[in-house]
């Protein structure tokens, strides 16, 4: 399993109220609704930046992070037709590209007792329709 996980930064035609009402209302359900992206992706968390009062300034907008079963499943996804004519069009509305932060990551994780269960155990689609 591994993680895509962006730090993501407006198009600085939005504002952040704007960015957050497309990415929350348009662009999530986009992917989850779209077969061609939703079948590469086991779990898509979409966190918003919180309030700049209680982190001196804000850098970024949001954080996405996007688990997929390998890095072969990222590359299946970008080359999927449906990225091309559907999610890459919103995100060139949605983001400043050039500020876009991201890293793969692979998962692991140090048991801590009461902790969240380990990354394996952690949701593999069962929500999807």
């Amino acid at each position: 399993m591994v993680r895509l996980t962006a730090l993501l930064v407006r198009n600085p035609a939005l504002t952040h109220e704007e960015f957050l009402d497309h990415w929350l209302n348009h662009h999530g359900p986009l992917i989850a609704s779209t077969p061609g992206l939703a079948q590469h992706i086991r779990r898509y968390e979409q966190h918003v930046h919180v309030p700049e009062e209680w982190t001196g300034g804000r850098e970024f907008d949001g954080m996405t992070v996007q688990w997929m079963d390998s890095v072969d499943s990222l590359l299946a996804f970008t080359m999927d037709p449906a990225y091309t004519e559907v999610l890459e069009p919103d995100e060139a509305h949605l983001l400043d590209r050039e500020k876009l932060v991201w890293m793969m990551s692979e998962i692991t994780a140090t048991p801590i007792p009461g902790d969240l269960p380990a990354p394996a155990a952690v949701d593999r689609g069962a929500d999807r329709g």
